[in-house]
């Protein structure tokens, strides 16, 4: 890989994998927008474990709270109300761990990478979000996370392993559907992106050990990178949403897959 097209990539995942546009389905536009050859799997994941670094590091306290509740789960402490959100957290991440391991080794997930597939769920999983966040209730927060609402949004979040769904989207679609507030939806999006994306980051691992040193660098180098994009992101992205709707998400959705749709 280039550094151009590194750099490429790293901004790129950044930025779409906060904003509800679908990272997965923007690294599969690359190579055919760019007319760069195709980055692979193994580089898309190695992004989303720098996006991965920017949440634990962004939510801190939060993520230091959940550790607690860990903790208390086998024992060690007493953090009832951590220990509560640890296991809501941990039975959301369920559905996407499954269906991960069942497109993994099914040998799936490539057949999912071809741009009509990204277009028409830019399309309707962006109609979704905008319908959710019109009419969807704005009075839970965090703090209001019931068993049933985390499993209800893990679902969603298993959804996004398909290209152009965008995993903080649907995760925040399901979310503002079950009346969360835009900053809340966002949040718990992000906290349950941090099991799901280490779970795909220690298959990758297992598969970038044998891969060559070359290859090594370069997802440890475009990790890196992304890291610094997805931090800056994420603090704009949560920013924004206390000021104004997701609507300008929607219609670049909309708009770039009826693009896509006509170009390719």
């Amino acid at each position: 890989m280039t550094l151009f097209q590194q750099i490429l990539i790293a901004l790129v995942q950044g930025i779409s994998e906060f904003l509800p546009i679908s990272s997965s389905g923007h690294l599969i536009l690359i190579p055919y927008i760019a007319h760069l050859p195709d980055q692979g799997p193994m580089i898309d994941v190695a992004v989303h474990i720098g996006s991965l670094l920017a949440i634990i590091i962004y939510f801190f306290k939060d993520v230091r709270g959940l550790a607690q509740g860990g903790f208390a789960t086998i024992g060690i402490g007493k953090a009832p109300e951590q220990r509560r959100l640890f296991l809501w957290i941990a039975a959301g991440t369920v559905p996407a761990v499954a269906f991960g391991l069942f497109l993994k080794l099914g040998g799936y997930l490539e057949s999912f990478r071809f741009t009509d597939l990204v277009a028409v769920n830019l399309i309707v999983y962006g109609i979704l979000l905008g319908a959710a966040d019109r009419w969807g209730r704005q009075v839970k927060t965090y703090e209001d996370l019931t068993l049933r609402d985390a499993i209800i949004v893990g679902v969603a979040q298993a959804l996004a392993l398909i290209p152009g769904t965008s995993r903080s989207g649907v995760t925040m679609t399901a979310a503002r559907l079950l009346g969360y507030q835009r900053v809340e939806a966002a949040r718990f999006s992000f906290l349950l992106a941090i099991p799901a994306v280490a779970g795909a980051g220690v298959l990758a691992a297992l598969d970038l050990a044998e891969a060559s040193t070359q290859m090594q660098w370069d997802a440890l180098i475009t990790g890196a990178m992304t890291f610094v994009s997805a931090f800056a992101t994420m603090a704009f992205l949560m920013n924004f949403l206390r000021k104004a709707s997701m609507m300008i998400f929607v219609a670049y959705r909309v708009l770039l897959g009826c693009a896509l749709l006509v170009l390719f």
